[in-house]
């Protein structure tokens, strides 16, 4: 018998590895951001998020969704080691390709330091792109420990090396530098210390066919998504300012740590639920309105915070010079809002089997992005782009959840009603709490009232109004988990 872990224990190791790692890596980030945004000049995150925007938009063009080619087991994956010889050649030939053409674009549409950020940033991508084989090979096999350590190592470094730099009065270059300590610290892990895999050189036509075969089938979905993602960036950056862009980006990274709190760990779950359940409309849906009730309550409670205390956030953590950021920062929480539902209702179409739908949704929200960026942008600066984006979600939540009625039945009333009375009624409380003489003026105290007061309220009448159905919710969420675990380890 082998002694390799069976397939439950590599799964329960890797989702071990995985939940420990994603919370330091969240306090990580956050305590970065806090700190280079007080070190570093404002125009720098808008240079480096222009960069990023570009690259992460055009990125599917240089690996073709070959990896999850590579990650279906085939015939023409059955023998692992060669797979990964012709993905390393095939990523050989489209790697270049794509750096040659985003280089000659930055050479011909930017200058200064636009065009050096995005310059280094395509040539460390690219070479990064060479150590996707070997990660893909640890997902395949479902081990996930090296991974997760290096992710931890690349945060932690990174940290320390971007803050020092920054400490020392270099700017851009702090920045660019977190994506040469992933590439080395990559190369290191994957092909020198106890190395994965020894990369070598492979032709096969019939593989070579497969890849491009099986990725040109999600390759759209996968440019559509990313330019769901990271066109308000780069119109912002080719159509206002790096200085407009840096206070949008920060203001949605701030934004989406509620997502990476709550949501994330709720997210990994709810597709392995839905596809369990697929076959039973009434455990289906029952399933549905709990996880999705459970994101809804626990985001509008993180949203509604962040949105009172937004002000004292970030005069204490990021500084003065950061306040034109504010209602960009509260226009975004409405993302915030809705963000974690649209993943889960994607789940659902996967699940049954309608993938196409998500596409469809995701094509008319690009549509209606494109539209509301000239439209409120142009007059609007940042709070257009921000606007833009929340139309954008609101529309494509709808349209998502107007589709999954054909498969699930669940009452939109009864799922948004009482949290957004309850986020009503919180928000005034503590609106008014705050603004009272003995309070108003110090950004502590009215900081610390604002969330207390808030959370007290909200929490309270969610409990009166749905104190049956909150409690079956939190059971069924808790009990989802220790089914699962169980499940893995038998």
């Amino acid at each position: 018998m082998s002694n390799r872990p069976s397939i439950a224990q590599r799964s329960v190791n890797s989702i071990s590895w995985n939940i420990s790692t994603s919370a330091v890596l969240t306090v990580l980030g956050f305590g970065r951001s806090v700190l280079l945004a007080r070190l570093l000049p404002i125009e720098v995150f808008g240079i480096y998020a222009f960069a990023g925007s570009i690259l992460s938009i055009t990125s599917p063009l240089a690996t073709w969704a070959t990896g999850n080619a590579f990650l279906h087991r085939s015939s023409e994956t059955q023998d692992e080691g060669y797979a990964a010889a012709v993905l390393l050649t095939l990523k050989l030939i489209l790697m270049p390709i794509w750096a040659f053409l985003v280089i000659t674009g930055a050479l011909i549409f930017t200058s200064g330091q636009n065009r050096l950020a995005l310059v280094v940033l395509t040539i460390v991508s690219g070479l990064s792109q060479l150590t996707e084989v070997p990660r893909l090979i640890l997902t395949r096999r479902i081990v996930h420990r090296r991974l997760a350590i290096m992710q931890l190592l690349d945060a932690v470094i990174s940290t320390f090396v971007t803050l020092f730099l920054a400490w020392q009065g270099v700017t851009l270059w702090a920045l660019l530098a977190s994506n040469f300590v992933t590439l080395v610290l990559n190369v290191s892990a994957l092909y020198i210390w106890r190395p994965v895999w020894k990369p070598y050189l492979a032709w096969s036509t019939p593989v070579m066919h497969y890849y491009l075969s099986f990725g040109s089938k999600s390759l759209v979905a996968t440019l559509i998504a990313k330019a769901l993602d990271q066109l308000d960036d780069f119109w912002t950056g080719v159509f206002l300012s790096n200085t407009s862009l840096s206070f949008y980006s920060k203001a949605y990274n701030f934004a989406t740590y509620p997502r990476k709190i709550v949501a994330n760990p709720i997210n990994s779950v709810a597709a392995g639920i839905y596809a369990e359940l697929k076959g039973d409309r009434l455990r289906l849906s029952q399933a549905f309105f709990r996880v999705n009730a459970f994101l809804v309550r626990s985001g509008f409670l993180l949203a509604g915070l962040l949105a009172l205390i937004a002000p004292e956030f970030i005069r204490i953590l990021l500084g003065e010079r950061w306040m034109p950021m504010l209602n960009v920062f509260r226009l975004m929480l409405i993302f915030t809002l809705f963000d974690p539902i649209k993943a889960t209702v994607g789940d659902l179409f996967i699940a049954v089997g309608k993938p196409e739908m998500v596409v469809r949704a995701r094509m008319i929200q690009l549509g209606i992005m494109v539209a509301g960026l000239f439209a409120f942008g142009l007059w609007l600066d940042i709070a257009g782009v921000a606007l833009a984006v929340d139309v954008m979600l609101v529309v494509g939540i709808a349209l998502l959840l107007w589709q999954a009625r054909d498969y699930v039945d669940f009452s939109i009333s009864g799922l948004l009603g009482p949290p957004f009375l309850a986020l009503a009624i919180a928000v005034a409380a503590a609106t008014i709490t705050s603004n009272l003489p003995a309070v108003h003026g110090s950004d502590w105290l009215t900081g610390i009232i604002k969330l207390s007061v808030f959370t007290i309220c909200y929490s309270l009448i969610i409990f009166i109004l749905e104190r049956k159905k909150l409690m079956e919710i939190t059971s069924y969420m808790l009990s989802t988990f220790s089914r699962k675990q169980r499940k893995e380890r038998k």
